[in-house]
């Protein structure tokens, strides 16, 4: 579950519609593969966000981002997709714009899909979602990529600088989701972001003329690595009981 690879290592995402893009839909053993990039301003938890997603886990401290990707598995709908979090450095502002580099460039449009994360005690990096989704949707010309915004660090409300209202109207005017989390005190609200966001790009994904699984009315959490191994071993110790069972 932890780092798989660089984010420099990401190959150039390929043209709609062609052989690589299908491939890429793809995952290990055959499953259906949904890349998400997660993109803001330096400091507002970007890092805490994807590891609290991967582990449920909250660590206060990180090293320096270096943009690395992780994966994991995830059901949606009855079916388990292969998700692959590209997490990526701050993004700084100057006089002339974004200062986006190349690779965080390759990184969007690598991705299926976008979480753009803002701090409720940082107006700067609140200010920078507009432009930020603007630059998402020019490197997707052609399809709307989805999208979920998400402000970070909403038990900080002594440092408050962004009203929670303030991101519900700009997500809702810039058509995406808007979450208010608190990254270091629950998981739920965190993981409910990221399924939105793996649900529309599966629905996106689904063939034409290819009849939807059937809807279940309960959000099926994944799966701890450690419960399935724990199972695992279950069966084999009862396996292996009822083997000498019978040949007493």
């Amino acid at each position: 579950m932890r780092l798989i690879q660089n984010m420099c290592t990401i190959a150039e995402y390929p043209a709609p519609g062609s052989a690589a893009a299908a491939d890429c839909c793809l995952g290990a053993a055959g499953r259906r593969l949904v890349k998400i990039a997660v993109v803001g301003a330096s400091g507002v938890g970007k890092t805490a966000l994807v590891v609290r997603f991967l582990t449920k886990r909250f660590i206060g401290d990180y090293e320096r981002n270096a943009g690395n990707l992780y994966t994991r598995q995830v059901q949606i709908e009855g079916e388990t997709l292969a998700i692959q979090v590209q997490d990526t450095p701050g993004i700084q502002v100057h006089e002339n714009g974004l200062s986006c580099t190349e690779q965080l460039n390759r990184c969007i449009r690598w991705a299926d899909a976008v979480v753009i994360v803002f701090s409720i005690t940082d107006y700067k990096s609140y200010e920078l979602t507009s432009q930020l989704h603007q630059h998402v949707q020019q490197l997707h010309l052609g399809t709307r990529l989805p999208v979920v915004v998400v402000a970070n660090k909403a038990d900080l409300l002594h440092i408050k600088q962004v009203d929670p209202q303030l991101g519900l109207q700009l997500a809702s005017m810039l058509g995406c989701s808007f979450y208010e989390v608190s990254v270091s005190e629950n998981d739920n609200d965190v993981y409910n972001a990221f399924h939105v966001l793996c649900k529309e790009v599966s629905h996106k994904q689904q063939p034409s003329g290819t009849p939807e699984k059937r809807r279940t009315s309960l959000i099926p959490r994944p799966k701890s690595p450690n419960m399935q191994d724990l199972k695992r071993r279950f069966k084999q110790a009862l396996s292996a009981k009822v083997r000498t069972v019978t040949s007493v």
